[in-house]
């Protein structure tokens, strides 16, 4: 054991892979990334700066900060900065110069994941929608159109936070960056075009020369000297380590709870499996280097979403959507962090040594030539707690724990006991809408055949269609009807996401698929009258993919259209079809201000599909957040002042029977002292008289523990 010891000593002196020799020198060996030859035990939290707003951000880092992160990690959102080819935009949410430096200002470390293709649940996964038009393009892939967008995208992003002096190298906040996105997942999809890519975006990602190191989640064959890295729930127990002697163990995604979409419950985590976990990475993995995703999720504002995906983002997160602290999560992970930090000069200085204490019991000790001792003894069993000996003292370890021993005597911190007291969110209405008189509305135009320029006689593909400037897509067309009034059967196959069926201007039938199973058959009786009749299908995404190979090639939309009467079956997808791009009042922009003057409203009536609703409020009092409450409503999108606050879902329900989401964030920033213009387009039926403006706080601190 000794001998392999001084080995692994000798290692970590010889293998130090040296990035830059400017500015912070940021390099790495096998134990830790290391800054001006010191190395660096660093807890990370994800903080995406789209998903809030930069009044926000020095409070969110700020709380990030005093619970014991030492990095801020975010991706880049390259469909945000370049929405056509070599335009780009760092305006507002999107400036991402301003978020760096917000997180220099307060002292911490940044990691830049590029990608630039990003999953995150973001839609198209983070791709801008003209890359699905650039000829001969196949994403991710050993492809010529591809690489040159995403090298000139990842060019352009370097090179702007090289302008602003952000890399450490330049004495900036960027110790780590990352290119491509958890690419193993989909890697032998692509055949013999996958790993040339690897090599070509590890080189051409090196080759920038940021002087700091690059790394690659689950991307095992990592080609060097980028880091490969580990994504999941439990590190600790699945990374198969660095593929290089000289690479530390990074942990780019700790997941503190999970992703939500409509119609699915939360998924939760708690404090004390987070903490069992980050323990065990550390003492099992080596690993030095542990984010947590998200530590604030935030919102995904307007359209941002990806396909079924709520609103709200990783709620459950040490900071909640609205940046409250989220106890005992934030508080339980702080008392970690503290504790790995006692001792974490002696855990950068060794690798440990395990040592059996039990049949599922175990201590890793790391001993230095120092005498220096640090140990974490752990209980994988998780049925009972034990006593365990260890260096002649005995020690109580509940059932799957970790008790961190900063001295090898005394237990400064276990896993599964959680000392942080609760608080629960609590939600306040401010103001009500519960008058008729406080609404007006105005009903979408249902669009027909003869009205409509962009024909087909064949069925579109929708995203192709409206490339992503809308989420609603119309299918028109006409048929005439020889004889009397008569029933029919009406069968429309979509492969998502939503539909809606509307015979002569008559709303007939609407129906919707499911998070990763989105096609579905609407089938109805519809009365056709003699003459003239109109069909017109309002196709819906909600949100776009993000996942998995060839996103390019994936479709969505109508894909057949069957009427059938007594007599004969009339397939109507070989007559032709007149398509309309988006809402009119979305042409109109009637959510904003002054566009909203455009049409003609009128006063609240009996509730309709496709109808806008518009109201004013004052601001409520205070710095508290703020939410729209819409449990009242069905299915659309809400404007605050013209920004979009996002798509809601309130009809479709989870299996126990309530909405996945009820709370809409309403952020300060987007609000005036009075006469703020409240603007909803509602698809289904609601009833906007319900609807409040509540303020969102926390309670104070509980005794309750965790169960």
């Amino acid at each position: 054991m000794e001998m392999s010891l001084s080995i692994a000593v000798a290692l970590l002196v010889v293998m130090v892979v040296v990035v830059s020799t400017g500015g912070a020198n940021v390099s790495y060996d096998g134990r830790s990334l290391m800054i001006d030859g010191e190395r660096k035990m660093l807890f990370s939290g994800s903080i995406h700066y789209p998903r809030s707003t930069p009044d926000m951000w020095p409070s969110l880092i700020s709380k990030a900060k005093e619970g014991g992160i030492d990095v801020i990690e975010t991706y880049v959102f390259w469909n945000l900065h370049e929405p056509q080819p070599g335009q780009y935009d760092f305006s507002g949410r999107r400036d991402i110069v301003a978020f760096m430096k917000q997180i220099q200002a307060q002292g911490l470390y940044a990691c830049l994941r590029i990608g630039p293709y990003i999953e995150g649940e973001w839609t198209y996964g983070g791709f801008p929608f003209w890359l699905h038009d650039v000829p001969g393009v196949v994403f991710r892939s050993n492809n010529e159109p591809f690489k040159f967008y995403m090298q000139n995208f990842t060019t352009k992003i370097v090179n702007l936070m090289k302008s602003e002096g952000l890399y450490a190298s330049q004495g900036g906040p960027i110790i780590l960056s990352q290119i491509e996105n958890e690419y193993q997942n989909v890697e032998k999809a692509f055949g013999e075009d996958g790993p040339p890519y690897v090599s070509w975006a590890a080189e051409m990602a090196v080759g920038l020369q940021t002087g700091v190191p690059w790394c690659m989640c689950k991307q095992d064959d990592a080609p060097d000297p980028v880091i490969n890295a580990c994504n999941g729930l439990r590190c600790g127990e699945t990374f198969t380590g660095p593929n290089s002697p000289n690479k530390p163990s990074i942990w780019t995604e700790n997941w503190t709870s999970f992703y939500q979409v409509y119609g699915q419950n939360a998924t939760l985590r708690s404090a004390e499996d987070m903490a069992y976990h980050v323990a065990l990475f550390i003492a099992r993995k080596n690993g030095t280097f542990i984010n947590y995703y998200m530590y604030h999720g935030g919102t995904n504002f307007g359209r941002t979403a990806a396909e079924y995906m709520i609103t709200s983002y990783y709620d459950q997160a040490p900071l909640d959507e609205y940046g409250l602290i989220r106890q005992p999560k934030w508080g339980h992970l702080k008392e970690l962090h503290e504790a790995a930090k006692l001792c974490s000069e002696t855990i950068l200085s060794v690798f440990p040594y395990m040592q059996s204490l039990g049949e599922q019991q175990e201590a890793y000790v790391f001993s230095g030539d120092s005498g220096a001792c640090a140990a974490f003894l752990v209980n994988i069993d998780n049925t009972k707690s034990v006593v365990v000996l260890f260096q002649n003292s005995s020690y109580e370890l509940p059932r799957k724990s970790i008790s961190i021993l900063p001295d090898c005597k005394t237990a400064a911190f276990n896993t599964a006991k959680v000392s942080t007291q609760f608080n629960t969110r609590i939600t306040i209405p401010a103001i009500k809408f519960d008058a008729a008189e406080k609404w007006e509305q105005y009903e979408e135009v249902i669009p027909q055949f003869d009205a409509t320029t962009l024909r087909s006689d064949v069925l579109l593909e929708h995203m192709n269609t409206t490339k992503d400037v809308s989420d609603y897509l119309w299918y028109t067309s006409s048929i005439q009807q020889d004889s009397m009034e008569q029933q029919s059967t009406l069968s429309v196959k979509s492969l998502g996401h939503v539909l809606h069926v509307f015979v002569n201007g008559e709303h007939v039938g609407s129906l919707h698929g499911r998070f990763r199973n989105t096609a579905f058959t609407l089938e109805g009786a519809i009365s056709l009258i003699k003459g003239t009749n109109n069909i017109s299908l309002l196709s819906a995404t909600v949100g776009l993919p993000d996942s998995g190979s060839f996103l390019e090639r994936r479709a969505l939309g109508v894909e057949s259209v069957i009427i059938q009467d007594s007599k004969e079956a009339k397939n109507i997808t070989n007559l032709s079809w007149g398509y309309q791009v988006g809402l009119l009042g979305e042409e109109f922009q009637i959510y904003s201000l002054e566009e909203s003057k455009r049409v003609t409203w009128s006063s609240l009536g009996s509730s309709q599909p496709l109808t806008w609703y518009k109201s004013v409020f004052d601001a409520p009092k205070g710095d508290d957040p703020v939410a729209l409450n819409l449990g009242s409503m069905g299915k659309g999108e809400a404007w605050v002042n013209g920004q979009s606050i996002g798509r809601y879902w309130v009809s479709f329900r989870t299996l126990a029977g309530i909405p996945s989401q009820t709370w809409y964030n309403v952020p300060r920033s987007f609000l005036q002292p009075g006469d703020n213009l409240l603007v909803l387009f509602e698809e289904e039926t609601g009833n906007p008289l319900d609807i409040t403006v509540d303020i969102i706080s926390v309670t104070k601190p509980s005794l309750r523990k965790l169960v």
